[in-house]
């Protein structure tokens, strides 16, 4: 399971994924409790996130 967030809401889901990926421009704190971190929204980082961990697969 992987779970892509970007604030404070998103951790229970980031620690619970298999692989929690947090946005760019997330606060510091959620940064570091996610296993990666990808671009910002305004960088689409969901895109990268699933072109790399989805479609490269």
């Amino acid at each position: 399971m992987i779970a892509i967030g970007d604030f404070y809401n998103d951790l229970d889901m980031l620690e619970y994924a298999g692989l929690g990926i947090a946005m760019g421009n997330a606060p510091e704190d959620v940064k570091k409790k996610a296993d990666v971190v990808t671009s910002s929204n305004d960088e689409n980082g969901v895109y990268h996130a699933i072109e790399k961990y989805i479609l490269s697969s």
